[in-house]
């Protein structure tokens, strides 16, 4: 195992999950995958050895990357300047293997904001301040690392892939999110939208965790439109998370 990684087991788990899972193959309607553990190696590795930090209080799990935040900058919910302005993380981010001309990767030149990461990571900043106050108590994991799209550009979810495609995939994302789990020693294990509570209840099953959710800061949602922020610390404290 190279040094790097003895030092830091989070990047043992990312680098192990990036291998099962690029060794996966999907079909139609899926035409092109990109995987940021790879080509935003540099960034994502930043964020790990930054701020992966057993003894939280809380691990809150995402989906899978969006096109404009961890597709970009290899951190989960990973709006461009919250990353490089407040997280502080910057890296080399190159292009996926096949890329979608509707879909380039341009790293931290990004233009585009995730309405989702600006949305988590906006609020993290609101509350906690400064990075090392948030990941004290909690820290961010997306579930699938894959980002799926079909001939359009548009974007798959893993929950809309066929059902031995998405147990292929579920198995690799079970392993690390136990991995992760057991290495940061978290209460709560939190679920960011219902998809993430639910991998995350059957990931979990039978362990000592507390396991719960959050509504998702998606823009799609209209209830998360109607002040996420505060609906999602008041299902925190709800959970026993004192904010």
């Amino acid at each position: 195992m190279p040094a790097r990684e003895a030092m830091q087991p989070a990047l043992a788990i990312s680098r192990r999950l990036a291998r099962a899972v690029d060794a996966l193959a999907f079909g139609a309607p899926v035409t092109h995958v990109y995987d940021p553990l790879v080509y935003a190696r540099a960034p994502h590795e930043l964020y790990l050895e930054r701020y992966a930090r057993p003894g939280i209080e809380a691990l809150l799990v995402g989906m899978n990357p969006g096109p404009f935040g961890m597709a970009q900058t290899g951190v989960p919910f990973g709006e461009v300047t919250l990353v490089r302005d407040w997280l502080g993380l910057q890296g080399a981010v190159r292009k996926p293997t096949r890329e979608h001309p509707a879909r380039p990767i341009t790293g931290f030149a990004c233009t585009r904001s995730e309405v989702s990461g600006a949305r988590l990571w906006g609020w993290a900043r609101a509350r906690f301040g400064t990075p090392d106050e948030f990941f004290t108590r909690f820290f961010v994991w997306n579930y699938c690392p894959l980002v799926f799209m079909e001939a359009s550009g548009k974007n798959r979810t893993p929950d809309k892939l066929p059902s031995g495609e998405r147990a292929a995939l579920y198995a690799p994302c079970d392993e690390a999110l136990r991995a992760i789990s057991a290495h940061l020693r978290p209460k709560h294990v939190i679920g960011i939208g219902a998809f993430a509570r639910d991998r995350t209840a059957e990931a979990l099953a039978g362990e000592r965790y507390l396991v719960g959710t959050i509504l998702h800061p998606s823009p799609a949602s209209p209830v998360a439109n109607k002040g996420w922020a505060k609906q999602a610390e008041t299902a925190l404290e709800r959970l026993g998370l004192a904010l």
